[in-house]
C-alpha cells in the first residue's frame, strides 16, 4: 500500500478556489482503479494550509492514474508543498 500526504500552502484568500478547482480530479482519482482514498481538504485552524492525502494498492495504480490524461486546472499559485510517499507494509487496527 502507498500513502501519499502531506500539505500544500496557499493564500488564505486562494485556497477555496484551488479546492474547487481540484474537484474533478479528486472525482477521477476516486474513481481509479487502485484508489482506496484520496482528499484535499481546507485545514480547519489554518487558513492557508490543503491537507493531503491519498491512499493507493500499488505504486503501478498511482503511476497509471498520474499517466492518465485528465482535466488541467486552473489553479492558483502554492506557495510551498511539503508531500510525502509511504510504503506501507502492514495495517492493523488503531
Amino acid at each position: 500500500m502507498i500513502i501519499i500526504a502531506g500539505e500544500l500552502r496557499v493564500e488564505p484568500s486562494d485556497r477555496d478556489r484551488y479546492l474547487t478547482a481540484v474537484a474533478d480530479v479528486t472525482r477521477l482519482a476516486r474513481q481509479a482503479d487502485g484508489c482506496l482514498d484520496f482528499v484535499q481538504a481546507p485545514d480547519p485552524l489554518d487558513p492557508a494550509r490543503i491537507t493531503v492525502y491519498e491512499r493507493w494498492e500499488s505504486d503501478e495504480h498511482l503511476d497509471r492514474f498520474r499517466g492518465t490524461p485528465g482535466p488541467d486546472p486552473d489553479v492558483p499559485p502554492v506557495h510551498s508543498a511539503d508531500v510525502r510517499k509511504y510504503r506501507i507494509s502492514g495495517v492493523e487496527q488503531p
